[in-house]
């Protein structure tokens, strides 16, 4: 238990540290440090399914597509005046913290053990509808990072002819 809310502060360390990175890449990781931490503690409390899907999606392909498009953008400096006051971001986080502490911390209701379902019947009964968005979702990334890598041969375009007076 104390590993799964050392993993959250982790998270939500990772988190304060991508909304105050200048620069996107240095966001973009710490995005990715708080999808691997979380991925992580979700396996730490027993579901390794959902763990899977945090770490492929959250980590991996949106990760990487991130990080495509800023190499391709390029990565300028963020100066813009932020959104939301200080206070109020400060109050979001205490919120998140305090809920996730609580969710954590809960002592469980039920100490029977729970029945335990083949693999086939969960992938594909119980968590097929998120199995399929991130089947779709790889697929749009693979697709959307091979578009971007293709070369679109467009001829140069003709000059008009220009008009002589007479």
């Amino acid at each position: 238990m104390a590993l799964a809310v050392g993993l959250m502060i982790t998270a939500v360390f990772c988190g304060l540290q991508a909304m105050k990175a200048r620069r996107l890449l240095t966001a973009a990781l710490w995005l990715a440090a708080v999808s691997a931490s979380v991925a992580i503690a979700l396996y730490q409390l027993g579901a390794p399914d959902v763990a899977v899907v945090e770490l492929s999606v959250g980590a991996g392909l949106v990760t990487i597509l991130f990080v495509f498009a800023i190499t391709i953008a390029g990565d300028e400096a963020m100066d813009a005046p932020p959104i939301i006051p200080k206070w109020l971001r400060w109050l979001l986080v205490l919120g998140v913290v305090l809920a996730l502490a609580t969710a954590v911390l809960q002592p469980a209701t039920s100490h029977q053990p729970l029945a335990e379902a083949s693999f086939t019947a969960v992938f594909w009964q119980e968590r097929g509808l998120d199995i399929l968005i991130q089947i779709g979702l790889i697929f749009a990334g693979v697709l959307g990072v091979l578009n971007l890598l293709t070369e679109h041969d467009t001829p140069p375009p003709t000059p008009a002819p220009q008009d002589k007076p007479a």
